[in-house]
């Protein structure tokens, strides 16, 4: 489609050129323009002294074949008018001044977003957690000033750096686009960016990294708030919890069910997870139960920690949540962690893999489909099961040949023990005799 549209857009400029029509069109971030030698703009210097100055005149045109019929008939009134040497700066050219009247601002948009995107969607936990994916990228990546067009969105894309944080904010920015009727172009941003690696945390790394909550309390600084002396205790069992269950970070905040954590008919250790999150309900099952005893996670003093914090919290506001979330990745970076919040839920994933849990029962306790499962964590499978899988059969293999060892060594005891007990037999003879 690109490639079909550059090239008529070739052939439309040739014909201009035929007709001595002084103007020709280009494509420019989803928009068709004119680009001409035109007398100077109201208010632009005269650099050159030649009174004239090259413009490209968007005219609002998208970059379609439509568009490009449209942009046609304007190169050649536009054309007309220059060689005529008629050509005044009014409203059509000028641009700004007449967008404005009819446009709103991405802040104005933004204003309004969240109620024309529920009239379209049903409002759930899951439809309002995309929503909000939606709505923090807009507004992360974009100038609340500029006005709602795409050259506007187009020129925002192409300034983040980042490949998977343009990925993401392109797919916003498209809802955005579609609800409130905006033309763009996103064929050149829509590639789903090469799978960006991971750094999986082993049981070994696991475990350490627990201890480094520690590791910092004990090298910190002796300046430290009486109010938050503690605090590090509470995100600590967040990573012990996040370890054990392969959490959502967010599972853990949203109306937790402490109480039956710490109750005495919760024989199973199960985490229940509120209906009010992503993908509602359910009770999380630990991997390593021996985890949650030398993590101490039933410690109620951590608990009352928790509540205490989400009580400052609105548990209805998603922004609010958001930034408990950020917290929790803010201490890992914090104690030199080097793997985030959610690499410990890949890791439970992968663990559960080697361990010969089916798919299904490890999809169902992350609470996601099987199809989810596969496809989100089957791209880290790889080279890390490998690794996992490979260590542990050395490990397997170095224990059985430990065990090898071991027997021949009985053996050859047990053989010598023979001899003695034959030695002493015959001595015992020989003394008879």
């Amino acid at each position: 489609m690109k490639t079909n549209l550059t090239q008529e857009i070739q052939l439309v400029n040739l014909r201009l050129k035929s007709a001595n029509t002084r103007v020709t069109i280009r494509e420019s971030n989803g928009c068709l323009q004119l680009r001409a030698t035109l007398p100077l703009k109201p208010g632009d210097a005269d650099i050159k002294k030649t009174g004239k100055k090259q413009y490209n005149l968007s005219l609002n045109i998208p970059a379609n074949f439509d568009g490009l019929k449209t942009a046609e008939e304007e190169a050649y009134e536009l054309g007309k008018l220059i060689a005529r040497k008629t050509f005044i700066w009014h409203d059509k050219y000028l641009g700004n001044e007449t967008i404005k009247k009819d446009l709103k601002t991405i802040g104005e948009l933004l204003e309004t977003f969240e109620n024309e995107y529920f009239k379209t969607h049903k409002r759930t936990t899951k439809s309002e957690h995309t929503f909000f994916y939606y709505y923090s990228r807009i507004k992360r990546y974009t100038n609340a000033d500029d006005l709602a067009i795409g050259e506007n969105l187009i020129n925002a894309i192409e300034k983040i750096d980042k490949e998977w944080a343009r990925y993401n904010a392109v797919r916003a920015i498209s809802v955005f686009c579609q609800l409130f009727k905006i033309e763009i172009n996103l064929t050149n941003y829509a590639k789903v960016p090469e799978s960006n690696s991971r750094n999986v945390p082993t049981d070994k790394e696991i475990v350490r990294g627990f201890y480094k909550f520690d590791e910092y309390v004990n090298h910190r600084g002796k300046q430290v708030n009486q109010d938050v002396q503690d605090s590090w205790q509470l995100w600590r069992w967040i990573y012990g919890m996040l370890a054990v269950f392969g959490l959502r970070p967010r599972e853990i905040f949203v109306n937790p069910h402490i109480n039956w954590w710490l109750s005495n008919d919760n024989i199973d250790l199960t985490w229940k997870v509120d209906k009010d999150c992503k993908t509602g309900e359910r009770e999380a099952l630990p991997l390593y139960k021996e985890w949650i005893e030398e993590f101490d996670l039933r410690n109620s003093k951590y608990l009352e920690m928790l509540a205490r914090e989400i009580s400052k919290k609105d548990q209805n506001n998603y922004a609010e949540i958001t930034a408990l979330i950020q917290r929790v990745s803010w201490w890992f970076r914090k104690i030199g962690l080097d793997f985030k919040p959610y690499d410990l839920r890949h890791g439970w994933a992968i663990r559960a893999h080697i361990l010969g849990i089916p798919i299904k029962a490890a999809a169902d306790n992350l609470g996601h489909s099987v199809q989810i499962h596969t496809k989100t964590y089957q791209r880290w499978f790889s080279l890390d099961m490998r690794k996992l899988a490979i260590n542990q059969a050395l490990s397997k293999r170095h224990e059985v040949e430990l065990i090898k060892d071991e027997n021949t060594g009985l053996k050859m005891e047990n053989e010598r023990l023979k001899i003695e007990v034959e030695k002493l037999k015959m001595e015992m003879v020989y003394k008879e005799s």
